[in-house]
């Protein structure tokens, strides 16, 4: 869903997946629309009424999560599959994997330099990725429960998880140590979200609970009631002004801060200066400290917002279904032939960011509109037979990602199992051992 508040409140409903989806997000633009689903594929929309999209495949099981880099070349993917696959949008193609966890992979995140990935994965770690060697070259395995979500603060310093155990944590990959380690919670911790000047972290969780934390104190300053259920997202809006949460009860919720606002575009100008290693470091840069555990009674400010807050449901806005009309199937084997020199970015349908001069919108209209007055069968490049060859390849590796994916479960039940064999012979060892 895709809302509008100007001039009034109006829905737009994105009809394309055949499954829930699990993760959006929006370019660093705002041009394009990331989605992710259980039906093991991946979107790309045009935030508009028209509803245009593209679809990748290349996953064997449900996608957990989907993030642009911050200067919006590239896309990351997370699935059950236990892999992270990376994408490039200026040619819409699959670029590589990541392959080191042994369980589902819930999320996955640029830092804000694009040099990093940081995941986490139900196998109870999380990962630290280099996007130019592809190798993991950190790894973090303090929990008792597995991390549901996990980013990098804005200046890519630091980590923020969200744990299944209650919890929330801050590391320092620079040092690779514990920060600030906070138990503000009764249930798991869904999602957390860095204010852009990295001094504040807002939580939220399956007790039904916002929470926001001050990162420069080490303690929790705000607990926001206003869902009736879990809440499983929540976001800062680039400048810090607003942010937004959702939950189990149906509602959207949006919030406005009390903080300082900042310049999106300065906050993204002065992270993208991180491009190098001898960078110079920031000001906001969070210094290693010794962990703040918050438990029991803190003096914080509740909030609930249920008496003075506008429900838009009650006002019924109204809602267009806009289904998907136009969409291309990627997946790791195909092949994307390149467009002639003068057509070499217009021909696609990403990026307004990296097109060129004679590549403008109104260029881009007045073409589609000589494309329009054509005969269908001289827009299409691609011969009839050669269309269904590849139809019916595309059919078969299918059935071959299917087949791969069985066999992931029973390689999977068949790790459990040794697993619990391994740990019964150790129990029996032990006894053995304390009898005689």
């Amino acid at each position: 869903m895709l809302w509008s508040f100007k001039p009034q409140a109006r829905a737009f409903r994105y009809v394309g997946h055949k499954d829930v989806v699990t993760s959006v997000q929006f370019s660093p633009l705002g041009n394009l629309l990331a989605s992710a689903s259980r039906d093991r594929t991946v979107r790309l929309w045009i935030p508009d009424k028209r509803g245009k999209s593209s679809e990748f495949k290349a996953h064997t099981a449900p996608v957990r999560s989907v993030d642009f880099s911050a200067d919006g070349q590239f896309l990351a993917t997370a699935s059950e599959d236990k892999s992270i696959k990376v994408w490039n949008m200026y040619r819409q193609r699959f670029l590589y994997s990541l392959y080191r966890h042994t369980h589902w992979v819930r999320c996955a995140k640029f830092s804000p330099d694009g040099r990093l990935i940081v995941s986490c994965s139900e196998d109870k770690t999380i990962k630290i990725w280099d996007t130019t060697n592809k190798q993991c070259v950190n790894n973090f395995s303090d929990f008792v429960g597995f991390a549901n979500f996990v980013d990098f603060n804005p200046n890519g310093t630091c980590i923020a998880s969200a744990g299944s155990d209650h919890t929330v944590k801050i590391w320092d990959i620079r040092v690779n140590k514990l920060l600030q380690h906070y138990q503000v919670h009764s249930g798991g911790v869904n999602c957390v979200s860095f204010h852009p000047s990295g001094n504040y972290l807002i939580t939220a969780s399956s007790d039904g609970m916002l929470k926001i934390l001050d990162l420069l104190e080490g303690r929790l300053i705000y607990t926001l009631q206003g869902h009736t259920g879990p809440v499983f997202t929540v976001t800062f809006s680039k400048g810090g002004e607003l942010f937004t949460s959702g939950g189990a009860d149906a509602q959207v919720l949006l919030w406005r801060t009390n903080f300082d606002e900042l310049n999106c575009k300065d906050v993204i100008k002065r992270n993208l200066k991180r491009l190098h290693f001898d960078s110079p470091p920031h000001l906001l840069d969070i210094y290693p400290r010794t962990p703040h555990r918050q438990e029991g009674k803190i003096e914080t400010v509740e909030i609930n917002p249920k008496l003075d807050v506008v429900d838009l449901q009650t006002s019924t806005p109204p809602v267009v279904d806009i289904l998907s009309f136009d969409s291309t199937t990627t997946t790791e084997t195909t092949v994307h032939t390149l467009p002639d020199k003068g057509e070499e970015i217009c021909g696609y349908f990403l990026n307004p960011s990296l097109m060129s001069s004679e590549c403008s919108p109104t260029t881009l209209k007045k073409k589609t509109e000589e494309m329009s007055d054509l005969p269908y069968e001289n827009q299409r490049s691609i011969p009839l037979a050669v269309t269904d060859a590849l139809e019916h390849i595309m059919e078969q590796l299918n059935v071959l990602t299917q087949t791969v994916s069985i066999l992931e479960q029973r390689l999977t039940l068949t790790e459990d199992k040794l697993k619990d064999c391994l740990e019964n012979q150790q129990r029996l060892f032990n006894a053995i051992q304390q009898k005689s």
